[in-house]
């Protein structure tokens, strides 16, 4: 299996707990995030949602990132797709960020700078999805974002939750193409499966 993994170190763990990485893997699905540093509401006004939107599209539609569904909220966002080509995945997300970074911060009172950061000094979040299981979760995660953050009951409802393709569909296609990595363990994940059967 070939996967490129970013590497800013050659250590692979500090202060006993395992370092971020990025993964590069062609033909992948993929769930990503990230959010404004401090959780500062960037994204409140329309005007800076419509940035984003611009921004995101024309950069998945040049590198081949296919959206299934994608959620903005005030200080964050979450989508999950189809990644062709993994390499493309650090050039697209820094000219996602990059633009959307200075152009938002052009229509804000005081410029968040940086105005990405999580936790450590990654400015996002990928996943490689393992499996069927895996990907209805992160579907069905993004898309009821509008519900957890108490905007409204109904996705449908609220027009920053974009569905580019529907999940049944989304799922058979990555099943024809063999885009899951399966074999690969993931801690997190397999730490809440054992939970649920005991």
């Amino acid at each position: 299996m070939d996967i490129r993994k970013s590497n800013t170190t050659p250590r692979e763990r500090y202060k006993g707990k395992h370092r971020f990485e990025h993964w590069y893997r062609d033909n992948q699905v993929y769930f990503i995030t990230a959010r404004c540093r401090d959780r500062v509401p960037a994204f409140v006004a329309e005007e800076a949602k419509a940035i984003f939107w611009t921004k995101f599209e024309r950069y998945t539609t040049e590198f081949l990132f296919a959206p299934w569904v994608t959620s903005l909220l005030d200080n964050h966002y979450h989508t999950l797709g189809y990644l062709k080509i993994g390499e493309n995945l650090p050039v697209m997300m820094q000219r996602i960020h990059g633009s959307v970074a200075k152009l938002v911060n052009d229509t804000l009172d005081v410029r968040l700078l940086p105005f990405w950061v999580d936790s450590g000094k990654q400015n996002y979040f990928d996943g490689c999805i393992r499996d069927e299981l895996q990907c209805r979760r992160a579907y069905r995660y993004t898309l009821t974002q509008c519900r957890r953050h108490g905007i409204c009951s109904d996705p449908g409802e609220y027009r920053h939750t974009r569905v580019n393709i529907d999940l049944e569909r989304g799922v058979k296609r990555a099943v024809e193409l063999n885009a899951f990595l399966e074999g690969v363990p993931y801690a997190r994940y397999d730490r809440k499966r054992r939970s649920r059967r005991s």
